[in-house]
């Protein structure tokens, strides 16, 4: 027997269930069958062993159903409180006498219809499913112990039913909703197993009770609300229950197909901030409305400022903006999106953990409150003792002096309602000081308005009303003529106090001109102001971020990352993060083509974003903007490798054995933002139709590589340094390759494509033959050569590209004029196929600089030489650099010469060239 706790010293007393006076009345009323619920947390089994116990007993099902919810709960109680269960065990118990007694009245009522009208089936006879959707909190398996649950009715498919008394299936569901509802909702005298709510059905109250797929469909597309996305985000057919994972799936896969195109858009979903803000301001109005006059309902631990709604808001409005492009954020449960969040970097892990903390706080405290008298209620008692008992149960004080559970109680509430403020609100409220007088400016004006554009700096009003009246402007909506005047106004402020300059706001208004009717992008900026201002500043800093932004707009969304600027490009995160996100599109019975072409194109262009960021920002070099991006490619090569082999028809093995080699800017890692890649495909496999098989794979895998998708575009492939160019196979194997570039046979490698090896490397495939590739590579650099004969080739093959990119008199181009770039390589070039033999720490493929230093070293050059023709090798890279950011011309007049000091560069790398060729 349990203590009484009433006898107990102040000090020690613990808090029992037997407070509580719901647990009171079930054990005077139902004493004889509490032992019939099988001992510890009831599961599954255990309830619906005691259904049918109590059944066996006399008792029918309706009596049963509710003994059943009495009896766990009264064992819930215990486990709460005396016990301290987690309380996820306490809701997904809740969930599961849910689940269990909706498919038992499920059952039931089907049977007594079908006795009576036969089953419906729909016109090639199959019987009609029907599915009860659970909404919420029982939808997300996160029930609390006096809850309500909310429903909705969905049927498969239209029809009528096959007995003696045929009516419509709409007929036939409608009166299984309402046996239903009699087996759970109606009150006897053994009360009610759940308060079922209907309100959340397509037209609420107003609507049918049972609506058909095709019906819910239309209602999706007509007249769904932003607000109700919210809603089905965590709807799950609850009843009857669903397949296990590996089993036949259920036709319940067509109602999944149609509610998470309706939740989730394929796009960065920005504009759901003001629904749910619309939503969220009518709940907060109604907590105070029924507050008013009672002030012991101001402290609602699920409806006041920092309850536990706007946890859950916080985490869904993230899910609903992201979760079209980012399926592993996709889940029900609050508690599993949080640490979602987190690693996504869409929230700081530390605040994710305290949201989980304070959810996990919130929901105990509810289940107390609850547990007290099994009532719907979240608010605090008024009754002093009550209010202790709960203090005691969470292992805190509560007296008349101090009252830990309330001081607890109100630092958990600041928190949420802190973040929920700065996620929901962030931009809405004006600037301390903006008012005075009460007065804000006077009403918004749309961006078409002369008034505002009379406001704009002169030049700003000229380049905004170039397209304010324009028909494509003049036919959008109030709302989104008023969001662009609400983003132009603010670059107006950022010229005026000096946050941005005037060309960044000129750039930012040509920016947005494409993107009038792209109104995701708009509202993302309207709802994120800070995003605004650090766009402004990179549009301010150089003219190629503009153009990606205009290319790939909706990679503005990376600005809002905290981690941006203090991270670098790490393959291994990439790689792991696209296959979680692979998995999740899979996990939801999405992973086709096109979700993973877009995929991993997004995933691409944001991390290139990210790079220029930090690039344009001045937090990383030149050469640590070529390592970043070298490695992307090549994680996004490895990548597309692994999807696409898996989506061959003739994959015979699990991986291919297969390599992609980089040559050129990739080889050497020295990539560019928006370079071609100069690749050679490679494969190793014994199997008979090998050939066959690798030119499907490679045709397939640079399709993946180059199709423009709704994304956007990835790469540009160039495979013309393969074995005999453009007119050789695309995919060679491994021995072939060797014998080529080795010059064993007839078809032998010419000395430029021994040159263009000096640079290539392993990028991506099975890592088994990268060591196979580089012994290759080792051995066509330290083979025998006749060095006369070599340097005129080199001479000759550099003759050649001077001629076929002339560059203008007075001009000198960084990369291709005497004292370039080209010059330093060729050079290299020439040292690395000479000399490598007698030299091995001139085969690493070290780059261009490191090399040139080991070559003085070595003393194949002469003293000086080797660090000057690399230190200008640099900054010669770093204006090519510069200017292709700024979009300016790498040919540089002899006043830009000047300025960047190109002269002493020129005049080393031609020292290079001359103690090299003479």
């Amino acid at each position: 027997m349990s203590v009484d706790e009433h006898s107990l010293p102040s000090a020690t007393k613990a808090a029992l269930a037997a407070h509580s006076r719901f647990v009171q009345r079930i054990r005077r009323r139902y004493d004889q069958e509490l032992p019939l619920l099988a001992a510890g947390l009831p599961d599954r089994a255990a309830m619906q062993a005691l259904i049918a116990q109590l059944q066996a007993e006399g008792r029918n099902l309706a009596s049963a159903l509710r003994v059943t919810r009495h009896l766990v709960l009264e064992r819930l109680a215990v486990h709460d409180v005396e016990l301290a269960a987690p309380m996820k065990a306490i809701t997904e118990a809740m969930t599961t006498l849910a689940e269990v007694t909706l498919c038992a009245a499920l059952t039931q009522a089907r049977i007594e219809q079908d006795a009576i009208h036969g089953q419906p089936r729909n016109s090639v006879g199959e019987v009609i499913e029907f599915w009860v959707v659970g909404m919420g909190k029982l939808g997300g398996r996160e029930l609390n112990v006096s809850s309500d649950i909310d429903l909705i009715y969905v049927y498969d498919d239209e029809g009528e039913t096959d007995g003696a008394k045929p009516v419509s299936a709409h007929e036939y569901f409608t009166q299984v909703a309402k046996k239903l509802y009699a087996l759970i909702g109606d009150v006897t005298e053994d009360g009610q197993v759940f308060r079922v709510d209907l309100a959340l059905r397509p037209n609420g109250n107003s609507g049918p009770p049972v609506v058909s797929l095709s019906m819910l469909e239309e209602y999706f597309l007509v007249q769904g609300r932003e607000w109700e996305r919210f809603a089905w985000l965590k709807s799950r057919v609850v009843a009857p229950r669903q397949p296990e994972a590996g089993a036949a799936p259920s036709r319940a896969v067509a109602l999944r197909s149609l509610v998470t195109p309706f939740v989730y858009r394929r796009y960065l979903d920005y504009g759901v901030f003001e629904g749910l803000r619309q939503l969220h301001r009518k709940i907060r109005d109604e907590a105070q409305k029924r507050a008013a006059g009672r002030p012991e309902r101001s402290n609602d631990v699920k409806l006041s400022r920092g309850g536990i709604r706007e946890i859950e808001f916080t985490v869904q409005l993230l899910q609903v903006v992201r979760g079209g492009q980012f399926p592993e954020i996709r889940t029900r449960s609050t508690v599993k999106a949080l640490s979602r969040l987190a690693a996504r970097g869409l929230m700081k892990p530390a605040t994710a953990a305290k949201l989980a903390e304070a959810y996990d706080f919130l929901r105990r405290v509810e289940h107390r409150i609850q547990f007290l008298d099994d009532q719907q209620t979240h608010c605090l008692p008024g009754s002093d003792d009550d209010l202790k008992w709960i203090a005691r149960s969470m292992g805190m004080v509560c007296s008349a002096e101090a009252c830990q559970l309330l001081d607890r109680l109100c630092e958990v509430r600041e928190l949420v309602a802190t973040e929920f403020d700065a996620l929901l609100h962030d931009g809405q409220a004006p600037k301390p000081g903006a008012c005075k007088n009460g007065q804000c400016g006077g009403p918004a004006l749309p961006v078409d308005a002369d008034e505002f554009l009379e406001k704009l700096p002169p030049e700003l009003a000229a380049a905004v009303r170039r397209w304010a009246q324009q028909p494509r402007v003049q036919n959008l909506r109030e709302e989104s003529r008023l969001r662009l005047a609400k983003l132009v106004g603010r670059a107006a402020i950022g010229v005026k106090e000096g946050a941005c300059s005037l060309d960044a706001a000129l750039r930012f208004v040509d920016w947005v001109e494409p993107l009038l009717r792209r109104e995701s992008y708009l509202a993302l900026l309207v709802e994120r102001p800070a995003v605004q201002t650090r766009l402004l500043r990179l549009l301010g800093l150089a003219r190629w971020p503009m153009r990606y932004l205009m290319q790939h707009p909706g990679v503005i969304d990376e600005l809002a990352d905290s981690r941006l600027m203090h991270e670098r490009f790490d393959g291994a995160t990439f790689i792991a993060d696209l296959q979680a996100r692979h998995d999740a599109w899979a996990q939801h019975g999405e992973a086709d083509e096109e979700a993973l072409l877009d995929s991993v194109r997004r995933a691409h262009h944001a991390e290139v974003f990210r790079t220029l960021v930090r690039d344009v920002e001045g937090h990383i070099t030149v050469e640590q903007v070529a390592d970043d991006l070298s490695a992307l490619a090549d994680a996004t090569l490895q990548c597309v490798i692994s999807w696409s082999w898996a989506r061959l028809k003739q994959a015979h093995r699990p991986a291919p054995s297969f390599a992609v080699i980089a040559y050129g800017k990739l080889g050497g890692k020295e990539l560019g933002y928006g370079g071609d890649l100069d690749v050679v495909f490679l494969f190793d496999d014994a199997d008979e139709n090998s050939p066959e098989i690798y030119g499907a794979f490679v045709r397939k895998l640079i399709t993946w590589l180059t199709l423009r998708t709704a994304a956007g575009e990835l790469f540009d492939i160039d495979t013309a340094l393969r074995p005999n160019g453009n007119s050789g196979l695309l995919v060679t194997s491994l021995a072939s390759f060797e014998h080529y570039q080795t010059g064993r046979g007839s078809n032998t490698a010419w000395t430029w494509e021994h040159q263009a090896i000096t640079r290539a490397r392993f990028c991506a495939g099975a890592p088994e033959l990268a060591a196979r590739f580089e012994g290759v590579r080792r051995a066509v650099l330290t083979a025998e050569r006749d060095i006369q004969a070599l340097r005129q080739e080199v001479q000759a093959m550099r003759e050649k590209v001077r001629q076929a990119r002339p560059v203008r008199a007075g001009l000198f181009d960084v990369k291709h004029s005497p004292g370039g770039m080209m010059d330093a390589e060729f050079a290299l070039q020439f040292l690395i196929l000479a000399h490598a033999r007698q030299h091995a720490e001139l085969l690493d493929n070290a780059g261009n600089i490191a090399l040139l230093q080991r070559a003085e070293a070595a003393g194949l050059l002469p003293a000086g030489v080797g660090k000057a023709a690399a230190d200008a090798y640099r900054e010669l890279r770093r204006v090519q650099h510069r200017a292709r950011l700024d979009e300016q011309s790498t040919a540089l007049d002899e006043a830009a010469q000047a300025a960047q000091g190109i002269a002493t560069h020129r005049d080393a790398v031609l020292a290079l060239w001359r103690a090299v060729f003479g």
